[in-house]
């Protein structure tokens, strides 16, 4: 397993963690207490634990944000209804989509849907590539506006 699919499951253990334990604290959580060294350890690992700590960090930095475009996008749906380990997967792929433009959107969503066959439920998936596809087009939407010259 690549360090960075590694760093995306570290950051859905500290994202659902997070919202367990109440907004607790993240230094903490960025940690990664309850990971245990690769038998390959070394620089994949901490490679992998980096790009987490950028995910977790930079997804609770923007919480009100993420979470306010994933409640436009549920549909009679509310946010506190949604699956931790869903809502986890969610608030890290829209931080990938909003702030990590390095990452193709397609890439974020695929990787968001893996992730969520793996660790969700039987229809996460499903639910998942739906809520993160809407997003993807209304960000999208909204570039081609800013592009577009004033009339």
């Amino acid at each position: 397993m690549g360090p960075r699919r590694k760093g995306r499951i570290l950051a859905i253990q500290a994202l659902y963690a997070y919202e367990i334990q109440g907004n607790g604290s993240l230094e903490a959580l960025i940690q990664f207490p309850w990971e245990e060294e690769d038998s390959e350890g070394g620089e994949s690992s901490a490679l992998a634990k980096q790009f987490a700590a950028l995910l977790v960090t930079g997804a609770v930095q923007h919480l009100p944000e993420i979470d306010s475009l994933i409640q436009k996008h549920l549909e009679n749906w509310e946010l506190k209804r949604v699956a931790k380990v869903d809502l986890s997967i969610l608030r890290m792929s829209v931080y990938c989509l909003l702030y990590q433009k390095d990452i193709p959107p397609t890439v974020v969503i695929d990787e968001a849907v893996d992730l969520s066959k793996e660790f969700g439920t039987e229809d996460s998936y499903r639910f998942v590539n739906g809520v993160l596809d809407g997003i993807r087009k209304s960000l999208e939407k909204s570039l081609e506006k800013k592009d577009l010259p004033p009339s």
